[in-house]
Order: C-alpha cells, then sequence, then structure tokens
C-alpha cells in the first residue's frame, strides 16, 4: 500500500509541476514567441542559411494560446501592422504549411513599381547606395561560399522609410528589372527578399495577408548548418544576437 501512495505523491510533487511547465512552454510558443529555421538564402547578407531566428508573435497582435493548433487562430487583440522595412515570418500564400521571411516594401495603400531594376515607392524612389568597401570585404568573407562572390554580386545599402539594410544584387543575371506598377489591397503586404535577384516573393506570387503573419523577426540566436548529401557543416558563433 505504501508504494501506490508514494507513486502518488511523486506524481502530484513533480508531474504536475512537470504538465505546468510544459503549459507554460507552449503558451509562449503559441502566442509571445517562436524560432524559425532558415533554410533558404533569400534574405542573404541579412540572414543566412542555417540561421535560427526568434520571432515576436504578438507584435501585430495577440492570439488565444493553442488555437492555431485547431484552425484558424483567434485574435484577442490587434495592434498595427508591419511597417515598411521590417523582417516578418509569414504563411508562404500558396502553401500555408510553410514559412517564409521577407522584408516588407509594401503596406495597405501602397504603390509598387520596379524601373530598371530600382525600386519605387509610391513614386518615390527608394535610396539604394553602394556599400563601402571594408563592410562589403566582411560581408563576402561572412558568406563563405564561393557562389556568393564579389565577382558575381554587388552588395548596396537601401534606406527604406530610415531603415537601412543590406542588399545583394546579381552582376549577371537580372530576375526582375522592371515590375508593376502593382497597388497594396487593404489588409495585404508586398514583401521581397535582401538577395533580391535570388527570391521568391511578391513579385511572383502576389501579397501576403494580414492573417498569414507569424510575427516580426527579432535576432539570430543560434547559426549553424548541417547538410549529409552531400556532408556540409557551418557554425557562425559570431552571429550570435545578432539583430534583424
Amino acid at each position: 500500500m505504501a508504494r501506490p501512495r508514494k507513486a502518488r505523491r511523486w506524481f502530484f510533487e513533480h508531474g504536475v509541476s512537470l504538465i505546468g511547465a510544459l503549459l507554460i512552454v507552449f503558451t509562449i510558443r503559441s502566442s509571445f514567441f517562436e524560432s524559425f529555421k532558415i533554410p533558404s538564402g533569400s534574405m542573404i547578407p541579412t540572414i543566412l542559411i542555417g540561421d535560427h531566428v526568434l520571432v515576436n508573435k504578438f507584435s501585430y497582435g495577440m492570439n488565444l494560446p493553442f488555437s492555431e493548433y485547431f484552425g484558424e487562430p483567434i485574435k484577442i487583440w490587434k495592434s498595427d501592422g508591419p511597417q515598411r522595412g521590417e523582417v516578418v515570418v509569414f504563411k508562404y500564400p500558396r502553401d500555408e504549411s510553410v514559412n517564409y521571411i521577407k522584408r516588407v516594401i509594401g503596406v495597405p495603400g501602397d504603390q509598387i513599381v520596379i524601373r530598371d531594376r530600382t525600386l519605387y515607392v509610391n513614386d518615390r524612389r527608394i535610396a539604394l547606395s553602394p556599400a563601402e568597401e571594408k563592410a562589403a570585404r566582411e560581408v563576402f568573407a561572412s558568406l563563405d561560399d564561393p557562389k556568393l562572390s564579389e565577382e558575381d554580386l554587388s552588395l548596396f545599402v537601401e534606406d527604406l522609410e530610415g531603415t537601412k539594410h543590406f542588399v545583394l544584387k546579381d552582376r549577371n543575371n537580372f530576375l526582375t528589372e522592371n515590375f508593376g506598377p502593382v497597388l497594396v489591397p487593404d489588409g495585404k503586404y508586398f514583401v521581397m527578399g535582401d538577395n533580391r535577384d535570388f527570391s521568391n516573393d511578391s513579385r511572383f506570387w502576389g501579397f501576403v495577408s494580414e492573417r498569414q503573419l507569424r510575427g516580426r523577426a527579432l535576432f539570430v540566436w543560434l547559426s549553424v548548418w548541417i547538410a549529409f548529401d552531400p556532408f556540409e557543416f557551418t557554425f557562425h558563433p559570431e552571429r550570435f544576437g545578432k539583430s534583424i
């Protein structure tokens, strides 16, 4: 008789605490913060393949905990949507089981045009200037990939509503020299990758809806890539804590 009582006591002392801890963890993951691993290079050099990015899921509102596991998330409250220049994680509009990460270029009501590879938002040319030589050397050295070299790519600094960030452009093949004009509808967002000529984004499949947003990318908390066919291992400890 003593053994069953000890087992029950152990469960109430430790099992309930464990269940409570798990509920807290999954509540945080469901409504507050979540980590996403980046498998593609569309946001290079801002985000590298293998980066693990922490995402603030209540930047644009708060979901009822666990509601996303039973269908469409239920919003407890909404805040203003993303602003131009913010990097967001969202459900890919053509396959919502897949998450994408891109930079917001246009918000509802904006007109987007690309002329001769130059981006315009509401008829205003978005400032783009060549990166300083030292910064370019550091960026290309960090990429550690012969396919991403200064011989083939040019590094620029883009100023989008005061948000300055690097963008890469291909010297040889132009993905989109001209695009638009398109008007961003209500409740929608126009997004692009920072690796401009190697990004599958709104130029090809349209807009991201408000309900497809998962959250705003905050920083890189881990950067490691492992592949087995062929074997590849890349580790970037210097990227820990890098703000996005």
